[in-house]
């Protein structure tokens, strides 16, 4: 599903404009990221959780030489999945 497909779905599914429903998505998505740029984690009950994971560093290969390479340490965007959303996809 594109992100176009998803603004055409909400609004269809809450019975408003595209370009609302667009509105929405654009600041569903800014707010978790801003959440998760600050290290918080965002619950939505029943659906999931995002989160931010630290990765350690690491020594990686370079598969087109063999060659060993240093891989910096980072943090990333986690996604759980919770029971209600589980449910649904089984």
């Amino acid at each position: 599903m594109t992100k176009a497909e998803l603004v055409a779905s909400i609004g269809k599914e809450a019975k408003i404009s595209k370009a609302s429903a667009e509105k929405t998505l654009n600041a569903f998505t800014n707010a978790v990221t801003k959440a998760l740029k600050k290290g918080d984690k965002l619950t939505l009950t029943g659906f999931g959780t995002f989160s931010v994971a630290k990765r350690r560093a690491r020594t990686g290969r370079n598969p087109q030489t063999g060659k060993e390479i240093k891989i910096p340490a980072t943090r990333v965007a986690k996604f759980k999945a919770g029971n209600l959303l589980k449910k649904a996809v089984k």
